[in-house]
Parts: structure tokens; C-alpha cells; sequence
């Protein structure tokens, strides 16, 4: 009797299934606020220069004072003169030391206390960059933790990195305490919602609608809030609550199996039927014994054969070397693109809590497009697709930028939302190809390397929107390169759609071999032998 069917018994749809879809759904929605609450505490309001006869003009009246100059938020302004339109106003030689600040929604973000604006704005950018060097470090960290201690001790750590991170940024006013804060805040980013991911799939299919939720929720708190360190302190404190998954949640049983724990999963799944009021009879439970052993044993016979494959195996052999270093590429990109572009929601004509709101509705109808295009064109069709897409999006956006001064902010949203949405569509269609590509044997360790040097260079991200600052249509343009360049490299890597995936090196080295860049558009729908499907996630 194998995990399914003695799942089956103890209660595969009855009320721990809910409890755990409940609990994961709580958790995403508070990591959502937790990933995104850099951006909120750093959105930066229309400002300009301190001078003491615009104490009593509307923003108005002091916008139109200072679009005469080059630099409207950085001029320092000598005398203005009576007139209404400041056409008399001198320049001052000095640097601009304070602002008048137009807060969106009466928020004040922690750029505009510090006032790291104009000379100082590149001190954002830095500490936010820490955020994903910190994400590096975490998904290295506790995908090891997740293996050796468990999934459900390793989630819990990993959101008390978030706590202790967000909350002592509260407290932090200089480059140095800022950056090492958020590089504790960012050590939770993945690894608090994959591990969790992996346990709730273990049962049932969860939603990203909460994460949605999440996002919209932030935009709401902040406004409630006021002030980003009130909105940090409310953000970060329900990751506490994390710590009652401890009692709530039941660890993996599949995990305790590779353990050699059976003893373990089976309390589990007593559990789990105790809680559905399902009664199990010893016999079944000792069939899964019988199974569990069996397995074990050939497992260790696989692990045995397979025992000398590693990640750097991958490398040694010509066209499996080529589809990897492509794949992570490819990945790497596609990361940056997504930790850009999400969060590129000011210089809009709109509130950038508005905008930040509208790309969040996005997320849940881009998952079921994503389906729905995978089944018709596959995976590299799907992938290709919303990456040109994507990238036209983002190009005509960077040319409504760059030729008119002022264009429409109607036109601006539209092209940003369905940029925001393609780019759904692409980071999940790409994650699910760059996964079935590599070989099973060394496949969660090429993963995690795939997320690592993704989470290392999406620390290019602060920078890339901080250009927007010096040249408007600068991020939709490396933005629009970018995306381009990975469908260009989709396209090298073969189809795995309807293809029996490959399990050794050797049979990596032999997938793909042969086919051309536009034969998945010849390829039939279905195969009848030995069809691959849909990867299954794990424990």
C-alpha cells in the first residue's frame, strides 16, 4: 500500500486537507506583504525643494514653479518672486537639504523621513539589494535545513528571519543598519513559501489567490498605517504567527520515508485521520510499513548506482552541459525580469499604492491562461510566447516614456498591467520547463542552484529602477532587451511536452540531441507512449 492509497484512507479531502489550505493560504498572505514591504516603506512621493515662500502654494501651483527647470525635484531654488508661476525664480548654488513631500495617501515611507531622495537616493537601492543577497543565503540555508530537520521546523525558522528582519528596520536610520536588516528580512524569501509549498501539494493543490490578497493588503495597511514604521511593525508581527504551524501542521510523511522514519509517518498519518474522523485499520497501516521498507530498499539500490552523480556531472558532457548553462540563463533572467518589473510602479502618472494594487489583481487569472497555453503550445511554445509578449509590452512602454514628456497615464497602466501579466505567465511557464530539463538525479540540487543565482542577480534590480530616476524609459528598455533575450534562449532548449523526462546524466545527454529550434512547432499533441506529465512536487 503506497502514500496515496493510504492517504486515501485516512481522509485525502476532509477537514486537515482544509486546515492545511487554510494555513497555507494565511501564509501566503502574509509573505506577500513580507516580500513586498521593502517597496512600500521605499515608494518616493512627488517632492521638490524647501523654500519658505512656498509655505502657503498649493502642489499645484509649486509643480508648475519648478517643471521649468531640468531637475524639478533636486533644484534648489535662490528667490521665487510674487508671481503665481515663479517665472522670476533664480537657481541656488546649494544643495537641496530639505523637501516638501505630496504624500500619496498621507503615507509617509521611510525615503521621505530619512530623505533619501536625489543625492541620497542610491541608499535605498543599496539596502534593498542586501534584501536579495539575503535570499540567496536563505534558499541555500534552509533548502538544506528543510532536509535535515524537517519542513515544518525549517518554515518556522525561516519566517523568524522575516520577523526579526522587518522589525528591526524599525528602528534602523543609517545605510549600514538598513542594509543589514533587510539582508536578515530577505534570508526568509523563498524558503518561507516552498517548504510550506511542498507539504500542502503533498495533500492537495493550493491557491495563489491569497498571495493576490497579500499584495493588496499592504497598499491598504500602509494607508491605514500612515507612517512605514507603523506599517512594518502591523506587516511583520502576524509572521509570528507561524510558530502555531508547529502544533497545527503535521510534517511530512513522505519526508520521514526518505528518513528511514516510518515509524514517524505513520503517527503522522494517524494523525491526519484522527482529524478526519476517518478510522484506519492496523493491517492497513502495517501493508504501508511492508511498502515503505520495500521502497527503502530500493531506493538505496538507485542512490547506490547513482551515488557518484553530482550537479558538477552536468558540465562534463557537450550537449547536457550546453541545455543546463542555457536553462540556468535563461532562469536568471527571466528572476531579474520578475523582481524588476514587480516592483516598477512609480513614475506612472498614478499612486504608486493604486499601481501596486492593479498588478497584484494579475496573479490568479495569469495561472490558468498559463495552463491553458501550456496544453495547447506546451512548455517551450508557452514560454516563448509570453516572453516575446512581455517584451513588446515593456518596449512600448519605454517608447511612450522616451517620446512624449508627458504621455497618457491611461496608456502607461494598461501597457504596466499587461506587462505585470505576461510576466505571470512567463515566470511560471519558465519555472515548470527549467524543471522538467533537468536530469531527476541531481534535479533539486540543480534547482536550488538555478534559484540561487537567481536570487543573485535580481540584487541588479534596485539598481535598474533606481536608473529610472536619471532616464526615464532606462528600466523598460534593459527590461525589454531582456525579456527578448530570453525567448531567444528559449528557443534553443528542447521541448519536454509530451517527452519521457530524463532520469540519468546519460539520458540527459540524450534528450533533445537532434531537434531544431522551431520543431516544437511541428511536434503532435500527445504521445501515446511513455507521455511525460506535468511534474509532481515532492516532499
Amino acid at each position: 500500500m503506497d502514500f496515496d492509497e493510504i492517504l486515501a484512507k485516512c481522509g485525502n479531502r476532509h477537514r486537515y486537507q482544509y486546515l492545511l489550505l487554510g494555513l497555507y493560504s494565511l501564509l501566503m498572505f502574509v509573505t506577500s506583504m513580507h516580500n513586498f514591504s521593502q517597496n512600500v516603506i521605499g515608494f518616493v512621493p512627488d517632492h521638490w525643494c524647501y523654500h519658505k515662500q512656498l509655505e502657503n502654494r498649493s502642489f499645484a501651483q509649486i509643480e508648475a514653479i519648478y517643471n521649468q527647470f531640468d531637475y524639478p525635484s533636486c533644484t534648489r531654488l535662490e528667490t521665487i518672486g510674487p508671481d503665481y508661476d515663479g517665472r522670476n525664480a533664480t537657481v541656488s548654488g546649494e544643495q537641496c537639504d530639505r523637501w516638501i513631500y505630496n504624500y500619496d495617501f498621507g503615507f509617509r515611507s521611510m525615503n521621505t523621513e530619512l530623505n533619501w531622495v536625489c543625492d541620497d537616493a542610491y541608499k535605498a537601492p543599496v539596502g534593498q539589494s542586501f534584501f536579495f543577497i539575503g535570499s540567496m543565503f536563505g534558499t541555500l540555508i534552509f533548502g538544506i535545513l528543510g532536509d535535515k530537520i524537517g519542513r515544518i521546523k525549517s518554515v518556522i525558522l525561516a519566517n523568524m528571519c522575516g520577523f526579526l528582519g522587518d522589525f528591526s528596520t524599525i528602528f534602523t536610520s543609517s545605510l549600514f543598519a538598513f542594509s543589514t536588516a533587510r539582508f536578515v528580512s530577505g534570508l526568509a524569501v523563498d524558503a518561507n513559501t516552498y517548504l510550506m509549498y511542498i507539504l500542502a501539494l503533498e495533500y492537495l493543490p493550493p491557491s495563489g489567490i491569497f498571495y493576490c490578497l497579500g499584495m493588496i493588503s499592504s497598499c491598504g495597511l500602509a494607508v491605514l498605517a500612515g507612517h512605514w514604521r507603523i506599517f512594518l511593525a502591523c506587516s511583520s508581527l502576524p509572521l509570528l504567527l507561524i510558530v502555531l504551524f508547529y502544533f497545527l501542521v503535521q510534517e511530512s510523511a513522505q519526508w520521514l520515508v526518505t528518513r528511514n522514519d516510518i515509524d514517524g509517518a505513520v503517527r503522522c498519518l494517524r494523525r491526519v485521520a484522527k482529524m478526519n474522523r476517518r478510522k484506519v485499520s492496523e493491517e492497513d497501516f502495517q501493508e504501508f510499513r511492508k511498502y515503505c521498507q520495500i521502497n527503502c530498499i530500493k531506493k538505496a539500490q538507485e542512490s547506490n548506482e547513482h551515488q557518484q552523480d553530482k550537479f558538477i556531472d552536468m558540465f562534463k558532457t557537450p550537449h547536457l552541459r550546453k541545455t543546463i548553462i542555457i536553462m540556468l540563463t535563461t532562469f536568471t533572467i527571466v528572476t531579474v525580469c520578475y523582481n524588476t518589473l514587480a516592483r516598477n510602479v512609480e513614475g506612472l502618472g498614478i499612486s504608486p499604492l493604486i499601481m501596486f494594487s492593479l498588478s497584484a489583481l494579475t496573479l490568479p487569472p495569469s495561472g490558468f491562461i498559463q495552463a491553458d497555453i501550456q496544453k495547447r503550445i506546451g512548455r517551450k511554445g508557452s514560454s516563448v510566447l509570453s516572453l516575446l509578449l512581455t517584451g513588446l509590452f515593456t518596449a512600448a512602454s519605454g517608447i511612450a516614456l522616451s517620446v512624449w514628456q508627458n504621455p497618457s497615464t491611461v496608456l502607461l497602466i494598461s501597457l504596466m498591467i499587461a506587462s505585470r501579466f505576461g510576466l505571470s505567465i512567463c515566470f511560471g511557464s519558465t519555472l515548470l520547463f527549467s524543471t522538467e530539463l533537468v536530469p531527476t538525479c541531481v534535479r533539486s540540487r540543480g534547482l536550488s542552484v538555478a534559484h540561487m543565482v537567481g536570487a543573485a542577480a535580481s540584487l541588479l534590480s534596485p539598481y535598474i529602477l533606481h536608473l529610472g530616476t536619471f532616464y526615464r524609459a532606462g528600466p523598460s528598455i534593459i527590461l525589454c532587451l531582456l525579456f527578448l533575450t530570453g525567448g531567444f534562449f528559449c528557443l534553443l532548449l528542447p521541448e519536454t511536452e509530451n517527452r519521457r523526462l530524463p532520469i540519468t546524466l546519460a539520458e540527459g545527454e540524450q534528450f533533445g540531441r537532434g531537434e531544431r529550434m522551431f520543431d516544437f512547432l511541428r511536434q503532435p499533441k500527445a504521445e501515446h507512449t511513455e507521455a511525460a506529465t506535468p511534474l509532481k512536487q515532492t516532499s
